[in-house]
């Protein structure tokens, strides 16, 4: 196969119209970074106490919200498992954090060190250390312990840092991304949540932005451009990425911690339409940027629908 050139990439459209250029996608995002980035270590008051009666995260995004479970619950008992929930998906957005600095080296190992694509890769594994470190505090000042996901997923990580093609690596990305960002966008702006756990999703929902944006062109010049083969594949591990993502999005062990039944907890979340809606309409944007690009094709489809992402 004849390699494809920057040149033939500006003459390439997808179905959202002519791919954009590599470099001055980058220069933009560079300039937004310079605006735009914060040190949680200054910018957030990591010494002010827990808020009496509020929530470390909004209650209709809790995964038991509206099952007869939580209507049996009291009102401490939920905000309680809230503020656990909020620690499982930090500790999730850690483990995320850590696997997609390692895919980001993988993917500019190979390219012009002096180049903006490679510049803003850096940048951005420098956001995504500073996020994981600022996760990891949140855990700790709220005073639950962290949520690592269970072994087989985090070795199963492994192999994906591995085996993963280039559109693979961005397409979970997007994955692990936009569905935590719309969460944390209805986040920020709740005054029923604590301040600091407001603070923390202002952030990330703030830097998120540029890194969504470099993976979501970079994915689409990879749909083009790579061989069938690397299509192919990437639409299947993205389809085994999502059922693995919604299967550690909340660890059981928070429903125990809170003092719950595990198994009838699981059940009724499983079971839960609110739930199903609130992890749809999550994933909607993300899953209609891969429909448009062809990622959500043949067995992959099926998985995301498996995995509840997808109606």
């Amino acid at each position: 196969m004849t390699p494809v050139t920057e040149a033939d990439v500006q003459l390439l459209r997808d179905a959202l119209g002519p791919l954009r250029d590599r470099e001055q996608v980058a220069a933009r995002l560079l300039e937004s970074s310079a605006r735009h980035s914060f040190d949680p270590d200054k910018e957030l008051d990591w010494d002010a106490p827990v808020e009496e009666g509020k929530w470390f995260w909004p209650p209709e995004l809790v995964s038991l919200y509206d099952t007869p479970l939580w209507r049996r619950m009291s009102e401490e008992q939920r905000i309680e498992l809230s503020r656990h929930e909020a620690a499982s998906l930090a500790s999730l957005g850690i483990w995320f954090e850590i696997i997609l600095m390692q895919l980001l080296v993988r993917h500019i190992y190979d390219r012009p060190v002096t180049s903006n694509h490679v510049r803003y890769a850096l940048t951005e594994i420098a956001d995504e250390c500073r996020h994981s470190m600022m996760f990891g505090r949140m855990i700790t000042w709220g005073g639950s312990p962290d949520y690592p996901v269970p072994r087989v997923y985090h070795n199963l990580a492994r192999v994906l840092k591995t085996v993963s093609t280039t559109p693979g690596s961005f397409a979970a990305t997007l994955l692990g991304e936009e569905i935590l960002d719309w969460m944390q966008r209805l986040t920020f702006p709740d005054e029923r949540v604590q301040t600091l756990v407001r603070g923390v999703t202002r952030i990330h929902v703030v830097e998120e932005a540029r890194h969504v944006r470099y993976a979501r062109e970079e994915l689409r010049r990879q749909m083009v451009t790579a061989p069938s083969w690397e299509r192919r594949l990437t639409r299947l591990s993205c389809g085994e990425a999502a059922r693995v993502f919604s299967v550690c999005f909340i660890n059981p062990q928070v429903y125990e911690h809170v003092g719950l039944d595990r198994r009838e907890a699981v059940a009724q979340v499983r079971a839960s339409g609110h739930r199903a809606e609130v992890m749809q309409s999550g994933a909607k944007r993300l899953t209609d940027f891969f429909e448009d690009i062809g990622v959500l094709n043949g067995v992959g489809r099926r998985l995301w629908k498996r995995s509840g992402l997808l109606a």
